[in-house]
């Protein structure tokens, strides 16, 4: 039945115009990196570019650039559960995002990946880098019982030797992974669920601030467990050395690959590394955060000079984007640097700026260079996108919220893929619904666990109004009082009735 099911699915692709000769796929997840951190985009409104980005630029130019993408959520770890399963935050157990690695994961056994899509469609899939997804990991001294904290203090009853549950069993054939990338516990790596050692004395240790001063390192988050040789500053080289690696092993290979790439870069702590590629990265730039957004783009460098090199890029697609709005940090933005470009605030906030960002594609065989779009996006598209390009049909209740952008990126037509855009904040607990050039701000109450006592706080006219100033909302204007109600009244239905909202399945 599989094979049946393969073979139709690549009949299915030649007749839709897609080659038989089956892409290469990577999908490129960013941390905390706005529209204004990518030179490219930064031109767009301005020429006071304080960092360029030239490999990411070169990518934006190879193919299609997205004016209107946004992450599904101002905060990563429910924007990342949106995008691995194509559902919206509010789809999860734990719409607000799961944020420790010993949490139960919002990822149901039965539920469609990324991987297990790829997977389907006869791909090896490999995921690399930050999952904050939580996991399984055991109790220590015990062989059978899960762990499970509370994150109020440091945890170290767990054994933290191997990830029970984590990518593998969620579709990828191979994992290089960072539970919660470089900000919180355990610090450690792991290939293919063991923790990998960093170095050849390397051993379970308890990090410490104290220890972390010694290397200048300040801890995002509580200290805890992890290798006695975790130094953040070696991570992004590892892990990107790792995804050259996975191109290189898998290029000649018959079968098309998948790889699912999340940086650590540019999370908090900013510890870039001194060299990378050849290139000096830390001190070449007003701040340690900005150094991180160089770090990026020569990653990008890297993988994209593997892929030349093994002959595969042109039939390869690459997806860029990140899974939040940028940083607000003070030397960053003493310096003129605009991580949110013209946009207000920055992650964790509900205005634009904490959740609009790059999205970029690219595919030199199929996707025109040069190109741009300005239909509104989200993060969590990938996942139908993928299946329109690989011939298969997502199952009823998987990727509810996911549209295929196909039709955009080769420029069939110019169709929108949602009929309106809804999104998240973070600890501020809102959420955002945009219809052409409206948007409400919607505030939950925080006491309240079920999400349900909801009221409208702001409202907005992108298109005069794109900063989204203060003084131009227009929550109490009489004139809109209609259309803040339809808007309001859009948002609970869609979300209480759980209807899909995704299109062009």
């Amino acid at each position: 039945m599989k094979n049946l099911f393969l073979a139709f699915s690549f009949l299915f692709i030649s007749f839709t115009g897609i080659s038989q000769n089956r892409p290469n796929v990577i999908v490129i997840l960013a941390d905390d990196i706005g529209v204004g951190d990518i030179s490219h985009y930064r031109r767009m409104h301005s020429d006071n570019i304080i960092l360029e980005t030239p490999a990411l630029d070169r990518l934006a130019r190879s193919g299609m650039t997205f004016t209107k993408a946004n992450a599904p959520a101002a905060l990563c770890a429910p924007s990342r559960y949106a995008i691995m399963t194509g559902n919206s935050c509010y789809r999860s157990t734990y719409p607000w995002g799961v944020w420790g690695s010993f949490q139960e994961s919002p990822i149901k056994k039965d539920q469609l990946t990324l991987g297990k899509l790829m997977q389907q469609a006869d791909y090896t899939t490999g995921f690399l880098g930050k999952w904050h997804l939580g996991g399984d990991f055991l109790a220590k001294g015990s062989s059978t019982k899960i762990y499970r904290g509370n994150r109020s203090k440091p945890e170290i009853d767990v054994d933290i030797s191997k990830i029970i549950n984590g990518p593998q069993q969620k579709g990828f054939d191979y994992s290089f992974t960072l539970p919660a990338g470089i900000q919180d516990y355990p610090y450690a790596v792991y290939e293919n669920g063991n923790m990998m050692p960093l170095k050849e004395d390397s051993k379970v240790a308890y990090i410490s601030q104290e220890n972390m001063t010694k290397i200048g390192v300040k801890l995002d988050k509580l200290e805890g467990l992890g290798d006695s040789n975790w130094d953040p500053h070696h991570i992004g080289p590892l892990l990107i050395s790792k995804a050259v690696d996975f191109i290189e092993e898998n290029a000649s290979k018959e079968k098309p690959f998948f790889m699912y790439y999340c940086s650590q870069a540019v999370h908090k702590p900013h510890a870039p590394p001194a060299y990378l590629n050849g290139k000096k990265i830390a001190g070449t730039t007003p701040s340690k955060h900005l150094d991180m957004v160089k770090e990026l783009d020569v990653q990008i460098e890297m993988m994209i000079a593997t892929l030349k090199r093994q002959g595969i890029y042109k039939n390869t697609l690459i997806i860029f984007t990140s899974d939040n709005g940028g940083l607000m940090i003070k030397e960053t933005l003493r310096s003129g640097h605009k991580p949110s470009d013209i946009y207000r605030g920055g992650k964790n906030q509900a205005y634009e700026g904490g959740y609009k960002v790059p999205f970029i594609a690219s595919w030199p065989d199929k996707i025109k260079s040069k190109s741009t779009s300005d239909i509104p996006v989200l993060g969590l598209d990938v996942m139908a996108t993928l299946a329109a390009i690989t011939g298969q049909k997502i199952p009823e209740g998987q990727a509810m919220d996911s549209s295929n952008l196909l039709h955009l990126l080769t420029k069939k037509n110019k169709d929108e893929v949602h009929p309106h855009i809804m999104v998240q904040s973070g600890t501020g607990k809102e959420v955002m619904i945009l219809k052409d050039r409206w948007k409400l701000i919607i505030k939950l109450d925080k006491k309240d666990k079920t999400d349900s006592i909801r009221n409208p706080v702001a409202f907005f006219d992108l298109k005069n109004n794109p900063t989204e100033k203060k003084t131009e909302n227009l929550i109490h204007s009489a004139k809109h009082k209609e259309l803040i109600a339809e808007l309001f009244k859009t948002y609970n239905e869609t979300r209480d009735s759980k209807v899909e909202t995704g299109t062009k399945r």
